[in-house]
């Protein structure tokens, strides 16, 4: 249950009252939230009973529930249908009655009715609005963590590129689908699962579409390490009981991962290990 209500997110919430509108939902903190009538079932919705439900803003901008789902929450991002236009501003159909505003300040084009945009769903902290962003490229993280070789993630095709398809992994990293590698037919705005091939010095993901074989994968993760140690003048102070967060930084592994890889490297007598750290041979 949730302890506050959060806009643009799932709630779960307790069922406190009935009123000729509709239901009350309350928070742990004692917020409460319309639940309209048209989305109420009587069956399912005993007083007392907790429930999921999505809260966003209505015209008047008051918190408000519903069992509906849209197209992308807060933080996430979609594909988008330009509904309307207007000097301020545009409003896309995200699934929900009230279509989702994008303010001129975050187009980075002139929006037109009927065409569709990737969009990030954001909260404007001092109004408590949703709106839509085109400007994504600040929300990607180019500091990928907790991420390692042929790990399946859910991605988002963002651009068709001469090299492939650009797309949005985890509603946090960029990457990449490369054509030669690419044996479906893709189109911007879908969604799909997809197993990362490589992390990139430079944050971005390349990633297939079919998961990568272990051997596959283990040649990789070699190859990797292998490279970062020749560019460290054949030494790095790290070994299998370093730190996570630093053997992901410096290798893009997992630790699990990398003590694997050097076991393999050490069998092979490709790297020498110390307490120090690890070295080529």
């Amino acid at each position: 249950m949730n302890l506050s209500i959060a806009i643009g997110e799932v709630n779960t919430l307790r069922v406190e009252r009935d009123t000729d509108y509709g239901l009350y939902l309350r928070a742990e903190n004692f917020e409460e939230v319309l639940l309209p009538n048209i989305y109420v079932m009587e069956d399912d919705m005993p007083i007392g009973a907790k429930i999921d439900v999505f809260i966003y803003t209505d015209s008047e901008d008051r918190p408000v529930a519903t069992t509906k789902y849209p197209y992308a929450k807060l933080g996430e991002f979609g594909y988008f249908t330009v509904v309307d236009y207007q000097r301020f501003g545009a409003f896309v159909n995200w699934g929900l009655p009230k279509d989702l505003f994008v303010p001129l300040s975050q187009q980075k084009c002139h929006f037109h009715i009927g065409s569709k945009y990737i969009l990030r769903v954001c909260l404007d902290a001092e109004t408590g609005r949703l709106y839509g962003t085109h400007k994504i490229g600040k929300w990607l993280s180019k500091e990928p963590k907790d991420l390692e070789i042929n790990q399946k993630v859910t991605i988002l095709v963002l651009s068709k590129t001469p090299l492939g398809y650009k797309v949005i992994v985890e509603n946090l990293y960029e990457g990449m689908l490369f054509e030669n590698e690419i044996f479906e037919k893709l189109a911007v705005g879908d969604r799909k699962e997809a197993y990362i091939k490589k992390i990139r010095k430079d944050g971005k993901l390349d990633l297939v579409l079919q998961p990568i074989g272990k051997k596959v994968a283990a040649d990789v993760h070699e190859t990797k390490v292998l490279e970062t140690l020749k560019e460290k003048n054949g030494f790095i102070a790290l070994n299998s009981k370093s730190d996570a967060q630093e053997i992901m930084k410096v290798f893009g592994l997992s630790k699990k991962s990398f003590k694997r890889t050097i076991t393999s490297l050490l069998e092979k007598k490709n790297i020498e290990l110390f307490e120090a750290g690890i070295r080529l041979t």
